[in-house]
C-alpha cells in the first residue's frame, strides 16, 4: 500500500458536527477498501483564495492515508458526486509525518522575531559623500587635466 496526504474543503454553510461526519463517511470508504486512516486533523473555517461555487470560505480537512490507489480513486469518486465538496487533493507521499501539520501547530505572528532583529545595519562610505558634498559644482564637473588652459592647444577651425 502506499502513503497519501488527502485534504479536502467544506462548504461554509456546513456545520462543524456536519464536517466531522463527512470526514467518517470517507474514512470509511477508505477502511472498507482494505486502507487505513493514520490521522485526522480538521483545521477549521478558512478564508479561500477565490470565490468556489459561490463560497468564499471553507472547512479544510488534512486525512493521512495508507490505502491502495483502488480506494483513493473510490473516495475520490465519491467526493466529485458530493455537493458540500469544494475541492479536494490526493498527494502521494514517501512517508507520513506523525507530528501535527504546519496549519496546526498554532504559530501566531507574535512567535517571529522582528524585522530590526534579523537585518544588520549597512553602513554608507561617510568619507566619500562628504568630500563630494565640500567640492563646489563647477569643480566637481571639470577634470583636472581641462582645467588648465595653458598649457590646452587652441583647436582649428575648419571652414566648410
Amino acid at each position: 500500500m502506499s502513503y497519501y496526504e488527502h485534504v479536502f474543503i467544506v462548504r461554509q454553510d456546513v456545520s462543524a458536527q456536519q464536517v466531522e461526519a463527512l470526514t467518517e463517511t470517507f474514512s470509511g470508504v477508505i477502511t472498507e477498501l482494505g486502507g487505513t486512516v493514520e490521522k485526522t486533523e480538521s483545521w477549521g473555517l478558512k478564508s479561500l483564495a477565490y470565490r468556489i461555487k459561490k463560497n468564499r470560505k471553507g472547512h479544510y480537512v488534512l486525512l493521512n492515508l495508507d490505502a491502495p490507489s483502488d480506494a483513493i480513486k473510490e473516495m475520490e469518486r465519491q467526493m466529485r458526486f458530493h455537493e458540500d465538496i469544494l475541492r479536494y487533493i490526493t498527494i502521494k507521499v514517501d512517508e507520513l509525518d506523525p507530528n501535527p501539520s504546519i496549519q496546526m501547530q498554532g504559530r501566531s505572528r507574535d512567535d517571529r522575531p522582528a524585522r530590526d532583529e534579523d537585518r544588520t545595519p549597512v553602513a554608507a562610505p561617510v568619507a566619500a559623500v562628504t568630500a563630494d558634498a565640500e567640492k563646489p559644482a563647477a569643480e566637481a564637473a571639470v577634470e583636472p587635466e581641462a582645467a588648465d588652459t595653458d598649457k590646452a592647444e587652441p583647436k582649428e577651425e575648419v571652414e566648410s
